[in-house]
């Protein structure tokens, strides 16, 4: 079967690899029907998040059928159509039963200690192969599969398995309540959602700060006050837009990414255009505050909540904590626990709340993902987020490059939002 495998920081290519088999008999095998690139791929195939381990298939999103079942897996059937959340839990661990499934005991071999366990991840996270390929393991899928109405399409529920999940965790993590001020930094599709649970919250006035003007102009769609950070100080925007007050809830949905250009520090994280040169080199965080986190404590209330659903990796050492304790802050963080939310979000989409699909902008056949991974790369116009069809080997750009600029005008017209991690970099700075 192909599936997208990462050889090296900067090297991905997609490969024929055996087909996977049950290992386990609570494992599944799901034909994957969507697939989907996030940003947080990006980290790895930049090696701004390390340790990587050559022939992993990337990807954490997907959607598909069961088409082989172990002899435990009860509450499923062969020809089911499934979303699969992104992070890997077991369900019987004290963790999992308290809703903390990023925190499983039991997925993550590395050990209790190890933490989130998710699929095309990193050494520290299992690793598992993921899910941009034509076929999937799954373990533990019991839990590790939720079952779809056929009312929901593969363009909605490929947004379910983890960015809309994600933005929805982040806005809970903030607390926000009727009435509040949210300040959501980064407007790619994580942050897109982010804005969206905050209006299902009830939140009274949000705003979005990014540099890049389609997911702007998105943020702008949803009734967020923008603010690019390439025009005005964000935190003197903020400050004069609240009577200096600040706002009550701020979300870092931006991550790793944020400190690159941070007071004139160069990643040398390689793209993912950049010929693969081995990871001597490549870009080491944690020697300079994240952007974006300095922005948000800088912008909050005092007493404030802040809530980082942004990617770091575990040595980036640096944060504000002087001013943050000074100013009473509370700092919520961490990996969305998919499987707690994945079952409430379906029942918003079905009743209509919602259309997570308008954030989609790019759907690639196989062939073509590497060329993707690097437009999404290049943050080109109207690449906020790109579906990927694993069962789908045909090229058409013309055609694909309507559909994309009809979905990305689509969604604006909508007034529905996205988010991957975008970078967070000030020039002035």
């Amino acid at each position: 079967m192909k599936a997208v495998v990462f050889h090296d920081v900067g090297d991905i290519r997609l490969d024929e690899v055996p087909e996977p088999r049950i290992e386990a008999p609570t494992d599944a095998i799901v034909r994957i029907t969507a697939s989907a690139i996030c940003g947080t791929d990006l980290h790895f195939v930049r090696g701004t998040v390390s340790e990587m381990k050559p022939g992993t298939i990337l990807g954490h999103e997907g959607v598909g059928i069961v088409e082989e079942l172990g002899e435990d897996v009860r509450n499923l059937e062969i020809g089911d159509r499934v979303v699969i959340p992104s992070t890997i839990a077991c369900g019987n661990c004290s963790y999992c039963r308290a809703g903390y499934y990023a925190q499983c005991d039991t997925a993550n071999p590395n050990g209790k200690a190890a933490g989130t366990s998710f699929f095309g991840g990193p050494a520290a996270t299992g690793p598992f192969n993921g899910l941009q390929a034509e076929k999937a393991r799954i373990p533990f899928a019991n839990i590790g599969l939720v079952k779809l109405p056929p009312e929901i399409s593969d363009d909605q529920a490929i947004l379910l398995s983890d960015i809309f999940p994600t933005g929805y965790f982040g806005a809970d993590m903030a607390g926000i309540k009727d009435g509040d001020t949210v300040a959501v930094f980064g407007c790619g599709p994580v942050g897109l959602f982010a804005i969206a649970s905050a209006r299902l919250m009830g939140a009274g006035r949000i705003f979005a700060i990014d540099q890049f003007d389609d997911r702007l102009r998105m943020a702008r769609k949803q009734g967020a006050e923008v603010i690019d950070f390439n025009r005005e100080d964000p935190v003197e925007a903020i400050k004069r837009l609240t009577d200096g007050i600040g706002v009550d809830r701020a979300i870092d949905a931006v991550g790793v990414d944020a400190e690159h250009g941070l007071c004139g520090h160069r990643s040398e994280a390689k793209p993912v255009s950049d010929q693969p040169q081995g990871a001597d080199g490549s870009w080491k965080p944690g020697d300079a505050p994240a952007q974006a986190l300095e922005w948000a404590v800088q912008s909050l209330a005092k007493a404030g909540t802040l809530s980082i659903i942004g990617v770091y990796p575990p040595d980036a050492m640096t944060f504000p904590i002087g001013m943050a304790m000074n100013r009473n802050l509370t700092i919520t963080m961490g990996n969305c626990h998919h499987r707690k939310y994945i079952p409430k979000l379906i029942e918003m989409v079905m009743a209509k709340r919602i259309d997570p699909a308008q954030i989609l902008t790019q759907v690639k056949p196989m062939n073509d993902v590497i060329a993707a991974f690097k437009a999404f790369d290049r943050r080109e116009n109207g690449w906020v987020k790109v579906e990927l069809l694993p069962q789908s080997t045909r090229s058409d750009d013309a055609a694909d490059s309507a559909r994309g600029e009809e979905r990305l005008d689509d969604a604006i017209a909508d007034t529905f939002p996205a988010s991957d991690p975008t970078t967070m970099q000030n020039p002035k700075r």
